[in-house]
């Protein structure tokens, strides 16, 4: 096969269609960048994506904090972290030195009552749909990728990944548990905010290429929730969100950190055309999930990136050659580890990683 674009590749492999190759992206901690910039390996603001050639790009545009004009308040701080009230009302703890998720302290929101009087009037307020969206970064982003021909997602999150940070994950699954309703309400209101966002963006700026939703569902060998409860509460608003983008001609990329594999039907149900990430030490398996659904959704990601954290060429090769021959057969596969890579792995590890999954996933 001649050589495709990035964007033809992409959309191919989405569609599980032949290519030439497998296609590459991936995550980085920002700690990752800052030290292998100071180390000499990049130029001067000079963005990793472009630095190894990726064939896709995921921007960013929407704010969903309920309260916009909210002004963060600093409630402790120290040498190393500071505690923070946000516009949701959630007291957080970031670390200043390195970067990772903050430490959950406080919620306004403890239930219901909580959410109606505090966020639900925020989101529901339309007169602020405009100052929720970065319509500049957009149409940055998608100029690099047009001119680049680039596969250009629209990224960003979904409903249980909105949830949680107005009311902690503790307090959203038992509200799940023993106020349903409740959820379901938080759930169709995130949604019918992320569609009014969309639809207001891609009408002044033009649809992207595709939809990329970030929303992790679960932990070490579970989910948050069972299929069952999935089905009931979150499933409407994913098939909602999910449905927008195929009425659109548009694919959705889900990423989902944790053990999901018992969501995983429901997911492709829903409409997913591909699940990213599939984290090892929390039980994923790529190449089951291969053969369990390779026939219908493509995958993204499923290689430890505790193999390249050794920085040991052997442990990498042995890791892409148990994994990735399966995962790119009929097509379907866009090379990825299954974690942002952090410090600790070496820039030439990570080069030689990137390079020969190239190399091994030509067809």
């Amino acid at each position: 096969m001649a050589p495709l674009t990035s964007r033809e590749r992409i959309a191919r492999i989405l569609k599980r269609q032949p290519v030439d190759r497998i296609g590459t992206y991936e995550s980085f901690w920002d700690d990752t960048q800052k030290i292998w910039a100071e180390q000499g390996h990049l130029a001067k603001d000079e963005l990793l994506e472009d630095h190894f050639g990726y064939d896709l790009r995921v921007q960013w545009c929407f704010n969903s904090v309920a309260d916009l004009d909210y002004k963060e308040e600093i409630l402790e701080e120290t040498g190393e972290s500071k505690l923070v009230r946000s516009g949701n009302g959630a007291v957080l703890r970031w670390w200043k030195a390195r970067s990772g998720t903050p430490e959950h302290v406080d919620f306004l929101v403890k239930d219901r009552a909580g959410w109606e009087e505090h966020i639900r009037p925020h989101l529901l307020n339309t007169a602020n749909d405009r100052r929720r969206i970065d319509f500049a970064a957009y149409r940055r982003t998608r100029d690099a990728c047009r001119a680049g021909d680039l596969f250009f997602f629209w990224g960003g999150v979904n409903v249980f990944e909105l949830m949680h940070p107005v009311c902690g994950h503790m307090h959203m699954l038992m509200g799940m548990a023993l106020d349903p309703d409740w959820v379901k309400d938080m759930c169709r209101v995130y949604a019918d905010l992320t569609i009014r966002l969309m639809e207001t963006l891609f009408a002044e700026e033009g649809p992207p290429d595709g939809l990329y939703f970030f929303e992790d569902m679960g932990f070490k060998e579970r989910p948050f929730m069972s299929p069952a409860m999935y089905q009931d509460i979150i499933w409407p608003s994913h098939k909602r969100t999910f449905d927008f983008a195929h009425a659109r001609g548009l694919p959705v990329v889900v990423h989902s950190c944790g053990f999901v594999e018992p969501l995983v039907p429901g997911l492709i149900e829903a409409g997913m055309d591909c699940l990213q990430a599939m984290e090892v030490k929390a039980g994923m398996d790529l190449v089951r999930l291969k053969a369990r659904y390779g026939d219908r959704i493509a995958f993204c990601g499923g290689l430890d990136i505790r193999a390249l954290e050794t920085n040991d060429t052997a442990a990498i090769e042995a890791e892409l050659a148990k994994k990735l021959p399966a995962a790119m057969a009929g097509s379907g596969y866009i090379l990825h580890t299954d974690h942002s890579v952090s410090p600790r792995v070496g820039y030439e590890t990570y080069r030689y990683f990137l390079e020969r999954g190239r190399e091994m996933g030509t067809y």
